[in-house]
C-alpha cells in the first residue's frame, strides 16, 4: 500500500499572493513544510499538486531542488490536479494537505493515516468536527475513491475542494473523524498562513523553536503559547473561510 501526500500550493492565492514561497528564516515556507512532512513515518512519498500557470514555475523548481514530486494541472479544478498528481506517484492512498500549514504536525499526520487503516473506512480526517488547531488540517483517503468521485461530481465547489463530497455524501462513504485530546482553547489557534498576520505568527514559532528544535511538535508550539499568551492577540481577529473554501490553493 504507497501512501503519497500531496500538497496544494499555487502562487496566486486569494490573500497573500505568493505566500507559499514567502521566506521564513531564509527558505520558502513551503520547503519548511515538506521538510516536517518528511518525518511523517506512513508517507512514502510526497508530490506538490501545483498549477500550468507559468507564474506557478517558482513552485516545480523548488520541488525539483528539494527531490520531491511534482505535478502541474489545472488551476481551478483542484480535484482533477490531486487525482493526477497521485496517479503520477502511482498512490493507493492520499493523504491531502495544502502548502499554507508550515507547522503541520508529522505526529498528528501519523496518528490519521493510523486511523484510516485500522478501521478500514473510506476517508479519514481531523476537520469533519474540529478539535485540533486550524493549520493542522490532514485528510486521508483511497486513491480509488477519489478516481470514482471524480467521474460523480461535476459540481464546481467538489472540484474545487476534493473532498467536500465525502463530507455530502455520508450514506456513500464510511468516514471518519479523529479528535484530539486537546484543551478547548487550543481548536481557537490559527497556524494557517493566508493574512500577513498569519505570516507573523508563524514566523515568530519558528524564530522561537525553530533554531534549538528542528522537529518541534504541535505540543512545543501550544508551550509556547502557554509562556507567551500574547501570541495569540496577532491573528485573533482574522475571520476563518467556511469549509468549503478552505482547500483552494
Amino acid at each position: 500500500m504507497k501512501v503519497v501526500c500531496t500538497i496544494e500550493a499555487r502562487m496566486r492565492s486569494t490573500r497573500l499572493p505568493g505566500k507559499v514561497l514567502v521566506p521564513i528564516m531564509g527558505r520558502p515556507m513551503l520547503e519548511l513544510m515538506i521538510e516536517r512532512l518528511r518525518r511523517v513515518r506512513r508517507i512514502n512519498a510526497i508530490v506538490v499538486a501545483t498549477t500550468d500557470n507559468p507564474a506557478d514555475q517558482p513552485i516545480e523548481d523548488l520541488a525539483r531542488s528539494l527531490g520531491v514530486g511534482f505535478f502541474r494541472g489545472s488551476e481551478e479544478d483542484v480535484m482533477d490536479r490531486v487525482l493526477r498528481a497521485a496517479r503520477q506517484a502511482q498512490a493507493d492512498v492520499i493523504v491531502e494537505t495544502t502548502g499554507d500549514c508550515p507547522v503541520i504536525d508529522p505526529e498528528t499526520i501519523d496518528s490519521v493515516i493510523e486511523a484510516f487503516v485500522t478501521n478500514n473506512v473510506d476517508y479519514c480526517a481531523n476537520v469533519i468536527e474540529r478539535t485540533y488547531p486550524r493549520g493542522m488540517d490532514v485528510e486521508v483517503f483511497w486513491y480509488k475513491r477519489l478516481e470514482e468521485i471524480v467521474q460523480l461530481t461535476t459540481d464546481p465547489t467538489d472540484r474545487e475542494h476534493v473532498s467536500t463530497y465525502f463530507y455530502k455524501h455520508a450514506d456513500r462513504y464510511r468516514r471518519l473523524n479523529l479528535a484530539s485530546s486537546l484543551p478547548p482553547d487550543a481548536v481557537s489557534l490559527r497556524l494557517t498562513v493566508d493574512t500577513p498576520q498569519d505570516l507573523d505568527l508563524i514566523t515568530r514559532i519558528y524564530e522561537a523553536l525553530y533554531p534549538s528544535k528542528k522537529d518541534f511538535s504541535l505540543q512545543d508550539i501550544l508551550g509556547l503559547f502557554e509562556r507567551h499568551p500574547e501570541l495569540k492577540d496577532i491573528n485573533r481577529d482574522i475571520k476563518h473561510k467556511s469549509v468549503f473554501n478552505t482547500k483552494s490553493l
